[in-house]
């Protein structure tokens, strides 16, 4: 049986999370983690993880257009070294546009701004979660 793999999408207000079903093929999004300080996110990550039995975490990592890495990218692999600390795997997946590609599915699908903001964060995590699902699974996510 495939181990499931929890997805983030790591954001300065909110984390996106998803997690993959137990055959390791479709991601589900999961409630939005309101960012509370590093402490309580790395707390609340590693309780999902429990709940689904799991020790891979899959970070999206925000890269620009030309693919180098800025502050935000920065701040995914701080957060990423204190999972690690706390025991968890981790790996990355380029998120580029995914939260574009989120925004214009919840749009045109008429749901209004308010529901769109408490989707985005979960929808874009799903997304990336389904890159690498489609791929091949954990392992064809970058360390």
């Amino acid at each position: 049986m495939e181990k499931r793999i929890l997805c983030l999408d790591v954001g300065e207000k909110r984390i996106g999370v998803a997690v993959s079903d137990l055959l390791g093929i479709t991601p589900q999004g999961l409630p939005t983690i309101e960012n509370r300080g590093d402490e309580k996110n790395v707390a609340a990550v590693v309780a999902l993880a429990r709940q689904y039995e799991t020790d891979r975490v899959l970070c999206g990592l925000p890269r620009n257009m030309d693919g180098t890495e800025g502050f935000q990218a920065q701040y995914v692999r701080d957060f990423a070294a204190k999972l690690r600390e706390a025991g968890l795997q981790v790996r990355f997946q380029d998120e580029r546009l995914t939260t574009a590609i989120a925004r214009h599915v919840l749009i045109e699908a008429d749901v209004s701004r308010k529901k769109r903001k408490q989707s985005i964060d979960r929808l874009a995590a799903s997304q990336i979660l389904a890159t690498v699902l489609d791929a091949g699974g954990w392992d064809r996510a970058r360390e």
